[in-house]
């Protein structure tokens, strides 16, 4: 049976190739909700309708398991899904904090996300129940989704908001930071750039690697189907920015509010 993932738009789509890296016999599923993306400025009220809408959707694609690859809605959503839902459900927070916590050399570590995750706390909790002497500093990036949704990751626009989200985490003398969201990986080359001595852990690559300990490998070579809640018709450009290169899987567009 299939794995599915889900995201408020296509940064999940990092999750899903390191997925795919570690189990390319499993079938994956991808749902990227890209006609109500971005997730990190809407009320809580809203964020659970869309990720239970996300989350139906996906299990009727008969899917084994589900990883939230958004944030925002791992931040929101998780233990209500988890209670909800027939089948496993994973998030970004516990896998990435768990490797940063193991990373941090000095005890200090730096969050970046939407405003819904910061403003949660929820990673702050993770880390100081995995170790209650670590350091952490949390800053909110709301400008970073749109500077990788509209292709300016590689622009100067980019490297200025990314050194400034950085700034209160090298102030603190953080040597990790969490990428607490799916699209900021994209952005790693102007944050090596503007902090070249922290290191950076990608909370959906993380994620990813916990459901596949979880799920373990299918029987034969495995399928990649992909979903979006709008026009598909700009997929495969932006797809690559996330990938790195390209995929052969069709894409299809779901009326995501009829689940």
């Amino acid at each position: 049976m299939p794995v599915g993932i889900f995201d408020s738009g296509l940064g999940g789509l990092c999750a899903l190739k390191e997925l795919h890296r570690i189990l390319p016999t499993t079938d994956l599923v991808y749902f990227g909700d890209t006609g109500r993306t971005p997730y990190g400025t809407r009320s809580a009220e809203t964020i659970m309708k869309y990720a239970a809408q996300d989350a139906r959707f996906l299990l009727c694609q008969n899917v084994s398991a589900i990883l939230i690859a958004c944030g925002t809605a791992s931040t929101v959503a998780l233990n209500a899904l988890k209670i909800s839902l027939p089948v496993p459900v994973f998030g970004v927070v516990s896998a990435a904090s768990r490797e940063a916590a193991a990373a941090t050399k000095n005890g200090k570590i730096g969050v970046m996300g939407t405003g819904a995750t910061i403003s949660s706390g929820v990673f702050e909790h993770e880390l100081k129940l995995i170790n209650g002497s670590l350091e952490v500093t949390s800053v909110a990036c709301p400008l970073l989704v749109p500077i990788v949704e509209y292709g300016f990751a590689e622009d100067e626009i980019a490297y200025l908001a990314v050194k400034r989200y950085l700034q209160p985490i090298v102030d603190a003398g953080a040597d990790t930071v969490i990428l607490g969201c799916t699209h900021f990986p994209i952005l790693k080359n102007m944050m090596k750039k503007a902090a070249p001595d922290i290191n950076f852990v990608d909370s959906g690559a993380a994620a990813a690697r916990q459901i596949a300990e979880a799920c373990g490998e299918g029987k034969e070579s495995g399928a990649i189907h992909c979903y979006v809640s709008d026009t598909p018709s700009n997929f495969n450009k932006t797809a690559k920015v996330f990938l790195g290169e390209e995929f052969d899987f069709d894409v299809e567009r779901v009326d995501i509010e009829k689940y």
